[in-house]
């Protein structure tokens, strides 16, 4: 199978300097560098599209601009790339979300995927007027796909759950294709709603070996539904021609980090109630020594960014090759990105994706060849 690789809209803003926000984190004033209009993140889009990646993801939350809104907007600026909308679902009603997401694919010419987010802080989901515990979101997740899932198949839906209730739900007019369902999570109800519900499972940028662990578990659960899923990771990147100019790229976002809001952005993830985000925590301590957890995975991002935390950094033969470690545990996609995402595009889509293609493991979703700044053998 082709790797899938999908590039990220911030549409939280944008800059040189590494965006905060996500998970409680306060978004920072970096974030202002580059203000997330359509304009800018149309010039991403475009971007993406031309390297080869085949979707964009958009964040939800309120620290961001809404996902369904914006990437509506941006879509009409692109021609093939699709969008990975995060949206929560105790947020809007699911015979309304799956009519949206109808809608969405009607004009968009079928280029919506779904990245269900069911809410890890209850602070938050308060704000929002959600006032269920972590456990019954998922759960109330759970309900809500089974009856989006009834819907787009062209059922009508009669269900009485224990947080959803919905009567001779029908939609007029389906969508097509049926957007695939993205889904993450590492407590155990999560798994149980990603088993039963999600087409790709994604986990954050852990180890090879956590990684490995998740495949596993997620895998089982599902075949105990007589399902299969695919499974995607979500990470940082930031590749060059030479290791010493990444770790040099990294090294300059580190010493951007201040440490008092080091310590800030610490303390408030420490309160969070998502799993996923206790693990992210765990790679670093909070500590800016023994960051690269894995040959050339850096957990320095997530000193000061909520959610995923972890970047590739290497030349891009070195990415490459950590790209391939991942797909042989069974990971097929990748949602990568990188500060500012408009150079980082260029970056990952002209060094490591032709790498990826003269192995035969990546091909352009519109069949072109692509050239690139590959760089010789003997690169370190």
């Amino acid at each position: 199978m082709s790797l899938t690789f999908h590039w990220f809209l911030p549409t939280n803003g944008d800059s040189r300097h590494v965006v905060g926000g996500g998970h409680g984190a306060p978004g920072g004033a970096a974030g202002q560098d580059r203000p997330p209009t359509v304009a800018y993140l149309s010039q991403i889009a475009r971007a993406a599209e031309d390297l080869g990646f085949a979707g964009a993801l958009t964040p939800t939350g309120a620290w961001c601009e809404d996902a369904w809104l914006t990437t509506a907007m941006v879509s009409r600026h692109t021609e093939r790339l699709k969008f990975l909308v995060a949206f929560r679902p105790g947020f809007v009603s699911p015979t309304l979300a799956a009519q949206m997401a109808a809608t969405f694919q009607r004009h968009s010419g079928g280029r919506l995927l779904l990245n269900v987010v069911t809410g890890g802080e209850s602070q938050e989901q308060r704000a929002y007027g959600d006032f269920l515990g972590k456990d019954d979101r998922y759960r109330r997740t759970g309900e809500f796909l089974e009856i989006v899932r009834g819907l787009w198949a062209g059922r009508t839906v009669g269900l009485s759950g224990a947080h959803l209730r919905v009567e001779d739900a029908r939609l007029v007019r389906l969508p097509d294709p049926v957007p695939e369902v993205y889904f993450g999570g590492s407590s155990p109800v999560a798994g149980e709603i990603a088993a039963r519900h999600a087409d790709v499972y994604l986990t954050w940028g852990e180890p090879p070996a956590q990684v490995a662990g998740k495949i596993a578990w997620i895998r089982d659960l599902a075949a105990r539904h007589g399902r299969t899923l695919r499974f995607g990771i979500r990470l940082h990147v930031i590749a060059r021609d030479t290791a010493e100019s990444a770790w040099a790229e990294a090294h300059r976002l580190l010493a951007g980090f201040d440490p008092e809001t080091v310590r800030s952005v610490q303390a408030g993830l420490a309160r969070s109630e998502s799993e996923g985000q206790r693990r992210m925590l765990a790679l670093h301590g909070g500590g800016r020594d023994g960051l690269e957890i894995h040959p050339n995975l850096w957990a320095g991002i997530g000193l000061v960014r909520g959610g995923a935390g972890t970047a590739l950094v290497g030349s891009h033969r070195e990415v490459a090759e950590r790209i391939r470690e991942y797909h042989a545990l069974g990971i097929d996609e990748f949602v990568l990105s990188g500060y500012p995402h408009l150079e980082e595009a260029y970056w990952s889509g002209e060094g490591v994706l032709p790498l990826l293609a003269a192995e035969g493991l990546w091909r352009h979703p519109a069949g072109a060849r692509r050239g690139g700044p590959v760089e010789a053998p003997a690169a370190s």
